[in-house]
């Protein structure tokens, strides 16, 4: 008496046979379709035990696992590529492409703020402003002032106040004056001859020249009230008091400007995890390692979907005893597979990640020195 199995073998794939189709129309999907139905029927026991499962279960078992295999492998290249990619076009599909750059554009953009308040530049304009001083008033409001009328009332952060002594060095190298220790030592030696009459001078050393400047500096700072100011909240306070009325010169930027100016918001652009292009892998272009895991995918599938089928039943009953199902083993069996294989291809894709490259490649550096210190020197004798 035959035996009838529940599994009829699998001996061709038609477009249409798996449930989303992703592969159906890949060649080598095509081909390999069948093969991988009977190799995991027979990896489960067929035909000496029954496989209750048909041809399109395990076809479909083989489109989850190679769509597995690029879902896990396009995740890894997202989390490597993302900060590159991004400000690129959405749109294009990266999969099996390198892709190779800087993040340094973004650094560049990100750094224009703090070019702003370095006053090295920027992306928001420095302007000037003045007030007028009173003279015997020391204490300033610049929100009152200037910002109220020049800036509607916006907030105003201020850069730089043009409020200084005359350096020292004007003092210094006085045209007209020759005699003592001749401060003319250096006119004509950096170009000012023209500023002064003619003389003989004897070119001093430089030292000399600083020492002088920073004596006339100390004795500003402690035998007078050195000009200085001190600004808190745009509250301007000035040292000495002012005796005569003038104006005062300082360079700002408005708050709101700058925060606008500092945030970027671009649409159709990459931008998260979300919507980079990074679309199913084709079978056709892994290679054999990777065919050999979706092989063994495909397998943890179709035993997770057989233990699933016969748990629905734990036992059948026969005359005089009943036969138990082996549904939980197999899904906890399969289930444990499945886990082992995931974390293996992710342990093998974080090796290849640019950060662990760099270190190897520094890693292999510091190696090479090493090496290189213990070689014997060459010694010539002459």
């Amino acid at each position: 008496m035959s035996v009838e199995y529940i599994y009829p073998g699998s001996s061709s794939f038609s477009v249409g046979d798996t449930p989303f189709g992703t592969y159906d129309s890949d060649s080598e999907f095509q081909a390999d379709a069948p093969k991988i139905a009977n190799w995991c029927a027979k990896r489960l026991g067929y035909p000496i035990q029954n496989v209750e499962l048909v041809d399109e279960s395990l076809f479909a078992c083989f489109e989850e696992a190679t769509a597995e295999y690029a879902a896990q492998v396009n995740q890894f290249n997202i989390r490597n590529n993302l900060d590159t990619l991004k400000g690129n076009p959405t749109g294009t599909n990266y999969s099996g492409k390198l892709v190779q750059g800087s993040n340094l554009p973004d650094l560049v953009a990100i750094s224009d703020a703090y070019g702003t308040l370095a006053g090295v530049g920027g992306n928001t304009d420095i302007k000037s402003g003045s007030i007028d001083l009173v003279a015997g008033k020391q204490n300033y409001d610049l929100d009152i002032l200037f910002a109220n009328v020049s800036e509607s009332g916006n907030r105003i952060d201020v850069t730089t106040v043009f409020h200084e002594a005359t350096p020292a060095v004007n003092r210094f190298f006085d045209p007209y004056s020759v005699s003592g220790q001749g401060t003319l030592n250096l006119i004509d030696e950096f170009g000012f001859g023209s500023f002064s009459p003619a003389a003989q001078f004897v070119l001093m050393p430089i030292f000399e020249d600083v020492l002088r400047m920073q004596a006339i500096e100390f004795n500003d700072t402690i035998r007078k009230s050195a000009h200085s100011f001190n600004i808190v909240n745009n509250k301007l306070q000035i040292f000495p008091i002012p005796t005569t009325a003038g104006k005062l010169w300082f360079e700002y930027f408005v708050r709101d400007e700058f925060i606008q100016n500092s945030t970027s918001v671009t649409s159709d652009v990459v931008s998260d995890y979300s919507n980079v292009g990074y679309d199913f892998i084709p079978y056709t272009s892994i290679n054999d390692v990777g065919k050999q895991w979706i092989r063994k995918y495909s397998l943890a599938l179709a035993k997770e979907l057989l233990g699933a089928i016969r748990e629905k039943y734990s036992s059948v009953p026969i005359p005089g005893s009943e036969i138990s199902l082996d549904g939980a083993a197999l899904r906890a069996e399969a289930q444990t597979e499945k886990d082992a294989l995931i974390e293996q291809l992710r342990e093998n894709l974080e090796e290849l990640s640019r950060k662990n490259q760099f270190e190897i490649r520094n890693n292999e550096s510091n190696y090479q020195q090493e090496m290189l210190r213990k070689v014997p020197l060459t010694i010539y004798t002459g």
